[in-house]
């Protein structure tokens, strides 16, 4: 089996939680892929000789055999579907019920949550800076998260659904903008992160991140 020509389009300090995603997408199905930067802070995804900028102008930026795709969510679903499992390894649960709440927990957590988004940027988990205490917005957030994610994690197992799947990576982020940030977590939410952060693709992921922070 060939396989095809990838490229994923990154900004450049590694800290967007979207080319996390995509990029431990690609990495759990073995798929051989090489890695392109883009500088958001300058501006360069807004000039038209950038390949996202016909779409989003956003990354991360999928680029295979031709073909070009932008939102996270987007790449999974794809990735998933064109190089399927039992030949690729599964990245969504195998159950149709489990696999609908995974891409539910994603779409939540790309959708709410803002006040976390904003005070807890993701220069805090890949970059090591300290944010200030949260806003009551962001308590309010946070107390949103905990509730969810304590619901979701009531089977007590180191998974959302037994075995893993990209939306424990989603979920983990989001935690972990407030534990490495040393706000107060819930213990358990806390360990799962922390479980969930040790996954070799993420840590390929955060080696990238640290090489540019420095």
């Amino acid at each position: 089996m060939s396989k095809p020509n990838i490229t994923l389009w990154s900004d450049a300090n590694y800290f967007s939680p979207y080319v996390l995603s995509a990029y431990v997408a690609l990495q759990e199905k073995g798929l051989p892929f090489s890695l392109k930067t883009i500088n958001l802070d300058s501006g360069e995804h807004l000039q038209p000789g950038w390949q996202g900028y016909a779409l989003t102008r956003r990354v991360p930026l999928l680029e295979i055999d031709g073909f070009e795709l932008s939102e996270s969510s987007a790449i999974a679903e794809y990735l998933e579907d064109r190089f399927a499992p039992p030949t690729w390894e599964r990245i969504y649960p195998h159950d149709l019920q489990k696999r609908a709440r995974a891409r539910q927990i994603q779409a939540w957590l790309r959708s709410d949550l803002m006040p976390i988004r904003e005070e807890r940027p993701t220069d805090v988990v890949f970059g090591g800076v300290k944010k200030g205490p949260l806003s009551d917005a962001g308590k309010v957030s946070a107390e949103k998260l905990f509730a969810t994610a304590g619901n979701l994690l009531a089977h007590d197992l180191p998974n959302l659904f037994g075995e893993w799947c990209l939306a424990d990576t989603d979920l983990a982020l989001m935690i972990n903008r407030l534990v490495l940030n040393g706000d107060e977590v819930p213990e358990r939410l806390a360990e799962y992160a922390a479980f969930q952060w040790q996954r070799a693709s993420v840590q390929r992921y955060i080696a990238l991140s640290a090489k540019r922070s420095g």
